[in-house]
């Protein structure tokens, strides 16, 4: 039996056996001790986040997409306007929703290695008083670029505006605290940070916005706010849930406290970024964003300048040593990602680096 590679991606993900283990046994979709499970999970991400007091956490089957689409379908009126700030592929993607939802939106777009600044946000929102909403990327998975969310937070607070943030690569393991930083709705998914697999999406919605949002959404299946009322009164998910991906989830998140919560979780990448940083720029492969505004979540780097070079063939023998890479996601320059997130650690990323040198050596693109 060989052995499964390392996926070096930002999700799916590297999981533990643990927590692979925990998808080995059949739940009961109305069974008490399964809304127990679905119980437990929720309280735990409230916790992560210090959510407990002004938000509720409303899990919904399906990728984080599905999650991002149920908060601006539930969350933002039909009258709504929603500001889109962009700086990648997920933005992008944002702001495709809102126009598949029929919700106005205007988009401010930077350039993929250029944070949104707080500044920028203040003077859009001067200028177009219809804004309702702020819809922002935490990290721009399409890089790894970290946008400033404490600083764009308090902007919108400050005009009354609402704030939708999608943390699908940050949370868990960059620090976002519910006290401090204002919002309606923060999404993540299950198969990212925390390390669980696929399968399930989680909103944190502000409790009074999701209270006022009865007959907002488009959609029967993606209605948070009938999910949540529906869970509140019975314990149990309103259509079949993905059974075996809670029981994954909550598993892991038991992990993820054994291991010492966020702060632990977040050195642990922060390490692993490193040791890759420090490992490729050995080897003279540049990461297309500078340090200050890389999040150690995933690192682009420029692809090698060499004919000879071919990512889909890179891709491949680098797999047949054992590490799954991501293929580059801009549109301007050639690159390819490398994730940093995972039931993996510095020595697994320094091996995978030693991967990259050898496949690069035998396909003649380096000369170490």
């Amino acid at each position: 039996m060989t052995t499964a590679p390392i996926l070096l991606t930002p999700g799916p993900l590297t999981t533990s056996a643990r927590t692979r283990q925990a998808m080995m046994v059949d739940w009961g979709s109305w069974d008490d001790r399964f809304n127990q499970l679905t119980a437990s999970v929720r309280e735990h991400l409230l916790a992560i986040l210090n959510g407990a007091d002004r938000h509720h956490c409303v899990p919904l089957q399906g990728s984080g997409t599905f999650a991002v689409e149920a908060a601006i379908g539930t969350l933002v009126p039909r009258n709504g306007k929603v500001l889109v700030l962009i700086n990648g592929a997920y933005g992008k993607r944002l702001a495709r929703i809102c126009e598949v939802l029929g919700r106005d939106f205007s988009t401010f777009e930077t350039a993929e290695n250029e944070p949104t600044t707080a500044a920028d946000v203040d003077r859009l929102l001067q200028a177009d008083k219809a804004i309702t909403h702020v819809a922002l990327i935490h990290c721009e998975t399409s890089t790894g670029i970290l946008n400033p969310l404490p600083e764009i937070a308090q902007v919108i607070k400050n005009h009354g505006k609402r704030l939708i943030i999608d943390a699908m690569s940050s949370f868990g393991a960059l620090p976002i605290d519910a006290r401090e930083v204002p919002f309606d709705a923060l999404i993540a998914a299950s198969g990212k940070c925390l390390e669980g697999v696929p399968g399930m999406g989680f909103v944190f919605a502000e409790k009074t916005a999701l209270a006022a949002a009865q007959g907002n959404c488009h959609s029967l299946a993606m209605d948070l706010f009938d999910q949540h009322s529906y869970m509140a009164k019975t314990g149990q998910w309103r259509f079949t849930p993905p059974t075996h991906v809670v029981a994954a989830l909550h598993e892991a998140l038991l992990q993820y406290v054994e291991e010492g919560g966020l702060p632990a979780r977040h050195r642990r990448y922060a390490d692993n970024c490193q040791a890759l940083l420090d490992g490729m720029a050995e080897l003279g492969l540049r990461s297309f964003l500078p340090a200050a505004i890389q999040a150690p979540i995933i690192v682009t780097f420029h692809a090698p300048q060499d004919p000879r070079y071919q990512f889909k063939d890179f891709y491949e023998r680098v797999k047949a040593k054992g590490f799954i890479l991501y293929p580059g996601k801009l549109t301007q320059v050639d690159t390819f990602r490398v994730g940093c997130i995972g039931h993996v650690d510095a020595t697994g990323m320094q091996a995978a680096v030693k991967a990259i040198a050898d496949v690069l050596q035998e396909m003649e693109v380096l000369d170490i």
